[in-house]
């Protein structure tokens, strides 16, 4: 085993949200202390290529138990089971897939925000709004709600839990009011946010990212050589 890999995950990602930030979420739920390397030029990126450590040529990739992983949703696959976050078999895992999928579908929408004009950004503030409250949070609470429960699975949280808290955060920065209509949402966010591990990382100095930036799409740009 490479002695670099033996000890805290290593992030190798850019600093900011984009994919990486739903790992680092997941990661600071479970109680996982882990270090990140930011890539800022084509160089290091170049390296990374060269060595072979990335899979499939691309970013995320986080170095945790010997291993060099990359695909969002492996990593978090990976994390998730090891510390106990994805449920008790497998049905209750595709039940747990199902919810994450939901939320990264909003995400996705919402990530892309930053990179529009002026007037897609009107356009995208409609459909990320109407997205939210009628496919996916109504989802949410209808389950919390039934279940009369903590957590989308009943009495256990698990990573389902982990990726809604990020994706209601991220829908609330576009649209402060969007839980008006949803009392089991907004009880379930006060909830989670009481975790003492969520907690911590949603508090100033953490290792949680702020909403990306032109700063950071340059980088990437640079990074990838776009142009």
């Amino acid at each position: 085993m490479n002695p670099t890999m033996a000890g805290k995950p290593r992030l190798y990602y850019f600093n900011g949200r984009g994919r990486m930030e739903s790992i680092r979420w997941l990661l600071a739920a479970a109680g996982v202390e882990f270090e990140e390397v930011f890539l800022e030029t084509r160089q290091q990126y170049e390296k990374l290529l060269n060595d072979g450590f990335l899979l499939f040529q691309q970013v995320p990739m986080v170095e945790i138990d010997g291993m060099r992983l990359v695909e969002t949703r492996a990593i978090l696959s990976y994390i998730a089971a090891k510390h106990n976050l994805y449920g008790r078999d497998i049905k209750e895992r595709a039940i747990i897939d199902m919810y994450v999928e939901g939320t990264i579908d909003l995400m996705a929408i919402i990530r892309v925000h930053f990179k529009l004009s002026p007037k897609e950004k009107e356009e995208n503030l409609k459909l990320i709004i109407e997205r939210a409250t009628k496919r996916y949070f109504p989802v949410y609470e209808k389950v919390l709600k039934d279940h009369g429960q903590h957590f989308l699975l009943g009495t256990q949280f698990t990573w389902a839990d982990v990726q809604l808290i990020e994706a209601i955060l991220m829908t609330e920065e576009k649209e402060p009011d969007i839980l008006s209509e949803f009392p089991s949402l907004q009880a379930f966010k006060a909830r989670i946010c009481e975790i003492p591990t969520i907690k911590k990382f949603l508090q100033p100095g953490s290792q949680r990212k702020p909403p990306p930036d032109e700063k950071l799409l340059q980088t990437a740009n640079r990074v990838f050589n776009r142009k």
